[in-house]
């Protein structure tokens, strides 16, 4: 077997391998491309000079306890048939993310198609990427802004002010990408044209939430449905302002679909309890390097000064496996972590990959990691890990 970098002269062997996978689509074998795309990197696994799987690779940085995180994003993971459960993916994910840790990566994430086939690679679910439906008469219910918030369409020029709501929201989230970087090159009018409009809830010259959305088709109120694509505000009236302005469409299109996730603040402004999710894809991680991940990690002050010995074991791909020692600044309560091999038997917490997966994410306390077998030794340092974790809420924006 042989494990390499896509070259353009892969190009229609991997694309048939994709619609393999994933379906065709209309016109056949796309143009081959002039030049690889920057930020995306493509892996093969050849079996006897066949193309036999591939994988894709994602640069992307995306928001983590408040920081943002070097993150490879995966995607387009194809095998052939006759070559499925032949053990193709390890040393593929193997050679990938090694590349990837080259570049500074420190975590890894995906939206699986089967959560089972990427937990044997170190992959556990912290989240998932919703698509959820209302009706859109609801929204005729939702409060008026209580101040001076109102609403107008995104010009160009506005683009600035949307990546400020959008950066000081997803600051305070774990998860969410950056939406910087190569894989997110598009001309602010690119941006817009790619949707029916931009709607902005704004506070006399301050943008503070916006909306990307399509009119779809038809307007039968019985069939015909909005797509809301982004909602997001950093107030409360931002939100109320945008409900309402989406509400306006309720004699055209009878229901509203928001692509969101978690415990959407959005939805706390709204008069009912009616949210139905009608599709959800799951988000799973993988922390390929303990050390950098819990460095980037900052505590409130009463943890500063505190030393947290742990251990990670069971990494398929022997990379995570070893001792660390996670240190919080006496002063200041920002984290440094390195490996601590000299700890040697000493009975520290351990954790499985998806134990990790989950803990650092903040997507589970320690105890529910105690109870399923993915956190073994001493509780001692428990309550701080929870408090250091567990302090921002779990959400996505960007399927990839």
């Amino acid at each position: 077997m042989e494990i390499r970098r896509f070259t353009l002269d892969d190009h229609e062997a991997s694309y048939r391998l994709a619609v393999e996978a994933f379906g065709s689509s209309p016109g056949g074998v796309p143009p081959r491309p002039a030049a690889l795309p920057e930020g995306r990197e493509v892996w093969l696994a050849l079996v006897d000079g066949d193309l036999a799987a591939r994988v894709a690779a994602h640069s992307y940085e995306s928001w983590w306890h408040g920081v943002r995180v070097p993150t490879c994003g995966v995607a387009s993971v194809a095998v052939a048939p006759e070559r499925r459960g032949a053990g193709l993916l390890r040393p593929l994910f193997a050679a990938m993310l090694a590349a990837g840790a080259e570049r500074g990566d420190v975590v890894s994430t995906l939206y699986p198609t089967a959560n089972g086939i990427y937990r044997p690679l170190g992959y556990e679910v912290v989240t998932s990427f919703d698509t959820v439906r209302l009706a859109t008469a609801e929204l005729a219910g939702v409060r008026a802004p209580s101040g001076s918030t109102t609403v107008r369409r995104a010009g160009v020029d506005d683009l600035p002010a949307m990546t400020a709501v959008y950066d000081a929201w997803a600051a305070a989230q774990n998860g969410p990408l950056n939406r910087t970087g190569p894989r997110f090159a598009r001309s602010p009018q690119e941006l817009l044209d790619d949707v029916t409009a931009v709607s902005l809830a704004v506070e006399g010259d301050r943008v503070v939430g916006f909306a990307s959305w399509d009119r779809g088709e038809g307007y039968d109120p019985a069939t015909a449905s909005l797509e809301v694509h982004d909602l997001v505000a950093v107030t409360a009236d931002g939100y109320r302002a945008l409900w309402r302005m989406l509400g306006t469409h309720t004699s055209v299109a009878g229901t509203v679909r928001l692509h969101t996730s978690g415990d959407d603040p959005a939805r706390w402004v709204l008069p009912t309890a009616t949210w139905d999710v009608v599709a959800r894809h799951p988000y799973m991680l993988r922390v390929h390097d303990p050390a950098a991940a819990f460095g980037a990690v900052s505590g409130p002050a009463h943890l500063a000064g505190a030393t947290v010995p742990f251990r990670v074991v069971g990494d398929p791909l022997g990379v995570a496996d070893g001792d660390y020692r996670l240190d919080l600044d006496g002063a200041t309560g920002a984290a440094s972590c390195e490996r601590a091999d000299g700890l040697g038997g000493q009975d520290v917490a351990t954790y499985t990959m998806s134990g990790l997966a989950l803990a650092w994410s903040g997507a589970q306390s320690c105890a529910n990691l105690r109870h399923a077998g993915h956190l073994s030794g001493p509780s001692t340092h428990d309550r701080l890990l929870d408090a250091l974790l567990r302090s921002r809420p779990l959400h996505v924006r960007d399927y990839f």
